[in-house]
C-alpha cells in the first residue's frame, strides 16, 4: 500500500504543478512545460502504481487507514485481488494514454487550449479512478467517484469552440450525475439499514443479512431497492442500455487519448461497482435468482443494441463508442450467468461466468484502448474519421494499419489474440445450461449462448468493415490520398496495448488465473461448490492452454512464411499496381464498397434496432441526371426519451423562477411558512 500511496502522491504533485501552470498567461513555453510535467508525472505515477499492483501476494489483502478526518466514515484504503485487477487498466492505459497525449498535443496553440488545465484534469481522473478501486469506506468512495466523474467533463470539452463538443460534455455531465444520485441513495439506504459505512465490514453480505432479518417483512423490499439502485447508478457509468447515451456523444468529441482512457478504464468503474455491490448485498449463494436473470437479460440487450448501433455508424470513433457499450453488455452477461449458477448450485456456470466476465474486462481494456488511439492517429493524419472519406491508408500508413489490424482482430475474437479467450470462457459457462434443473432455465441460457454467438459474429463483420473501409482499397478523398506521414516516434505508445493484445492471447491461462482469483475473492461460491468450482477452473485453464499453444504455433508458422517470402523476393523487382476490383483495374474508389453498402445486408434484418434513416434526393424528370443518398443512424433513445424528458424538466424549472423575484419580504414569508410547517409536522409526530 505504501507504493500505491506513493503513486497517488506523484500524481497529486504533478496535478498541482499543472494547476499552477494553468493560471499563468498562455505561451508556448508554458504549454511545453505543462505537457512535460503532465506526461512525466502521469508516467512516473502510473509506473509506481503498476509496481504497487504487482508487489505482494495477488490474492492477499492489504489495507491502510489514513489520518484524515471525515465528518462521516473514515479514509480507509484496501487492495485485494479484484482491486488489483481493475487497477491494471487504470495505470497501464494511464501510462500509454499520457505518452500518446503528449505526442498528439505537442503542436497545439497555447491560445486555443490551456494544456496546464488539461493535464491537471487528466491526473485528477487517474487519482479518482485509483481511489474508487481501493476505497474501503462509502463516504471516501463517493468522494473519489465524484472526482472521477467531474474530471472527464473538462477533458471531453477540450475543443470547446465546437458546439457539438460542448453539447457532448454536457450530456456526459448530466448522465454522470443522474448515476451519482442513484448511488447516493444506494449508500444512504445501506448506511441507514446497517449503521455502517465500512465496505470491508459490509463485504460478504452477512452484516446486511442480519439487519434485514431484524427488519422482518420489509427486508426483501429494501434488498430489492438496493439492488436496483446499484444497477442504475453503476450501470450509468458502465454504459448499460438505456443509460448509454453519453458514450456515443462523448467519445467522438474527446481527444483520442482521453477516449481511450474513458473506454478502457473509466467505464470499468461501473462494472466494478456492480460486482462490489452484489458482494455486499448477499452472502455467497443467497442472492435471489432473478438478480442473475435480470443482469443476463440486461447484458444481452445492451450487447445486441450496442453492436447493431455500431454497425450502422460511419464515424470511426462513434463506432468504437457503441462497441464499448456492446462489450460492457458481455461482461454483465457473464456476471448474471455466474449469479444464476450460484443460485442453482452449478459451480461450472458460477465460476466461469464470474471469471469470464473479469477476463473479458481486462482484454477489452487492451484492444479498445489500442483502437481509440489508432483512430486518433487516423484523425491526425487525414483530418477526419468519417469512413466515407478514408481508404487506402494501409499503403500510406503501414505501421498504423498493422496496429489497427491487431486491435480489430482481437476485438473480433480471432485467435491467437486476447479477445478470443474472454468470449470463449463466457461461452463455456453458458454451454452448461442444459445441466440446470428446469426447462425454462436450460432454454434461457441456451438462448443467451445463441445471443453471444450472434454478437461475436456481428463484431467480426463490424471490424472487417472498419479496417477494410478505412485502410484497404483506394483513397475516397484527397484527405486520405494526401495523408501526413506518421513515424515510429509518433506511434510507439500504440505498441504497448498491441503487445498486450498478443500476450493476453498467448499467455491466456496465466491471465485467466488472475481473473479467476479476483472473482473468487469478490464473489466466492458457497462452500459446497468449492471443490467442483476448482475442477471447472482447472478444465478451463487446460482449454485455454491448448488454445494458446495452437495460436502460438500458428503465429510462428505465419512469421516463418513471411520470412521465407521476404527472402525469395529480396532480389526481385516488385511492381506496384492499382487495386484490383470487379474484374478490372480501374483504380477508382467509386467501384469500392462504402460503409453503408457493407452494412446493408445487416440493415435489412435489424434496421429498426439500428435506427437507420434514409434520405434519397433525385433530380426531377423522367431521366434523372444524378441523385444523393444520405443514411444516418441517430440514437432514438436520446431523441425520443431523454431529450423530451430533459426539456420538460427545464420548462418546469423555468416556471419555478417566478418565486425568485428579488423581493426580500416575500423571502421572509417563505422562511416563516417553512418554520410553521415544520412545527406542525413536529407536533403531529
Amino acid at each position: 500500500m505504501l507504493l500505491f500511496i506513493t503513486a497517488i502522491g506523484i500524481l497529486a504533485a504533478s496535478a498541482a504543478l499543472c494547476a499552477l501552470l494553468a493560471v499563468r498567461p498562455p505561451s508556448k513555453a508554458t504549454g511545453r512545460a505543462a505537457s512535460l510535467v503532465g506526461v512525466a508525472g502521469a508516467f512516473a505515477g502510473c509506473l509506481a502504481g503498476l509496481c504497487a499492483v504487482a508487489t505482494g501476494p495477488w490474492a492477499g489483502y492489504e489495507s491502510l487507514r489514513l489520518p484524515l478526518a471525515l465528518p462521516i466514515g473514515s479514509c480507509a484504503l484496501g487492495m485485494d485481488a479484484l482491486s488489483r485487477l481493475f487497477l491494471l487498466p487504470v495505470f497501464g492505459l494511464g501510462l500509454v494514454c499520457a505518452a500518446a497525449g503528449g505526442i498528439a498535443l505537442r503542436h497545439e496553440e497555447p491560445e486555443r487550449h490551456n494544456l496546464g488545465a488539461h493535464w491537471f484534469f487528466f491526473h485528477m481522473l487517474l487519482i479518482g479512478l485509483a481511489l474508487v478501486m481501493t476505497a474501503r469506506d462509502a463516504v471516501l468512495f463517493m468522494l473519489a467517484w465524484e472526482i472521477m466523474s467531474l474530471a472527464p467533463f473538462f477533458l471531453i470539452d477540450f475543443n470547446d469552440g465546437d458546439s457539438k463538443v460542448r453539447d457532448a460534455s454536457w450530456v456526459y455531465l448530466v448522465a454522470a450525475h443522474l448515476g451519482a444520485v442513484a448511488l447516493m441513495a444506494f449508500f444512504t439506504l445501506l448506511w441507514q439499514t446497517t449503521g455502517d459505512t465500512s465496505l470491508d465490514a459490509l463485504h460478504g453480505g452477512t452484516v446486511l443479512a442480519r439487519a434485514l432479518e431484524q427488519m422482518g417483512h420489509s427486508g426483501p423490499g429494501v434488498l430489492t431497492t438496493l439492488f436496483l439502485l446499484a444497477v442504475a447508478g453503476f450501470g450509468a457509468k458502465a454504459g448499460l442500455a438505456p443509460l448509454h447515451i453519453w458514450l456515443p456523444e462523448a467519445h467522438p468529441a474527446a481527444p483520442s487519448h482521453v477516449s481511450a482512457l474513458l473506454s478502457g478504464a473509466m467505464i470499468n468503474a461501473g462494472f466494478y461497482g456492480i460486482i462490489r455491490s452484489v458482494g455486499m448485498l448477499a452472502p455467497a449463494g443467497t442472492a435471489p435468482e432473478w438478480w442473475g436473470w435480470a443482469l443476463l437479460l440486461l447484458g444481452l440487450a445492451t450487447g445486441l443494441m450496442g453492436i447493431l448501433k455500431a454497425t450502422a455508424q460511419s464515424n470511426l470513433k462513434r463506432l468504437l463508442a457503441y462497441s464499448s457499450v456492446e462489450n460492457m453488455g458481455l461482461m454483465v452477461m457473464g456476471l448474471g450467468a455466474g449469479l444464476i449458477g450460484q443460485s442453482c448450485g452449478n459451480a461450472w456456470i458460477a465460476v466461469l461466468g464470474f471469471s469470464g466476465a473479469l477476463l473479458h474486462m481486462l482484454n477489452h481494456s487492451a484492444f479498445k484502448g489500442l483502437l481509440f488511439l489508432c483512430a486518433g492517429e487516423v484523425l491526425h493524419a487525414t483530418g477526419t474519421v468519417r469512413m466515407q472519406y478514408l481508404g487506402g491508408l494501409q499503403k500510406r500508413l503501414p505501421l498504423l494499419g498493422a496496429f489497427f489490424a491487431v486491435g480489430a482482430a482481437a476485438i473480433a475474437c480471432l485467435p491467437p489474440f486476447n479477445g478470443f479467450t474472454g468470449e470463449l470462457v463466457l461461452g463455456l459457462s453458458l454451454l452448461d445450461g442444459p445441466a440446470l434443473f428446469g426447462v425454462e432455465r436450460q432454454v434461457g441460457l441456451l438462448l443467451a449462448l445463441a445471443g453471444l454467438a450472434c454478437i461475436s459474429g456481428l463484431a467480426a463483420a463490424l471490424y472487417a468493415k472498419a479496417y477494410g473501409i478505412a485502410f484497404l482499397g483506394e483513397p475516397r478523398s484527397s484527405q486520405a490520398a494526401n495523408v501526413h506521414p506518421l513515424s515510429w516516434r509518433t506511434l510507439w505508445p500504440l505498441a504497448l496495448p498491441a503487445a498486450a493484445c498478443l500476450v493476453g492471447g498467448l499467455a491466456a491461462p496465466w491471465v485467466f488465473d488472475l481473473a479467476a482469483s479476483a472473482a473468487q475473492s469478490a464473489l466466492p461460491v458457497q462452500q459446497s461448490l468449492q471443490q467442483a468450482g476448482m475442477a471447472g477452473l482447472a478444465q478451463a485453464h487446460a482449454s485455454l492452454a491448448s488454445v494458446a499453444n495452437i495460436g502460438g504455433a500458428g503465429l510462428g508458422l505465419a512469421l516463418v512464411i513471411l520470412l521465407v517470402r521476404r527472402l525469395l523476393l529480396k532480389n526481385r523487382a516488385v511492381e506496384s499496381m492499382p487495386t484490383w476490383g470487379c474484374g478490372f483495374q480501374g483504380g477508382s474508389a467509386r467501384i469500392q464498397y462504402t460503409d453503408v453498402g457493407f452494412s446493408e445486408p445487416t440493415a435489412k434484418i435489424f434496421a429498426p434496432v439500428m435506427g437507420l434513416k434514409t434520405r434519397l434526393q433525385m433530380d426531377e424528370g423522367l431521366f434523372s441526371k444524378g441523385g444523393q443518398l444520405s443514411v444516418t443512424a441517430p440514437d432514438r433513445l436520446r431523441s425520443g426519451l431523454f431529450t423530451p424528458l430533459f426539456m420538460a424538466v427545464e420548462n418546469i424549472c423555468n416556471a419555478c423562477k417566478v418565486i425568485q423575484h428579488g423581493k426580500i419580504h416575500f423571502y421572509i414569508l417563505y422562511i416563516l411558512a417553512t418554520v410553521v410547517g415544520l412545527l406542525v409536522w413536529g407536533l403531529r409526530s
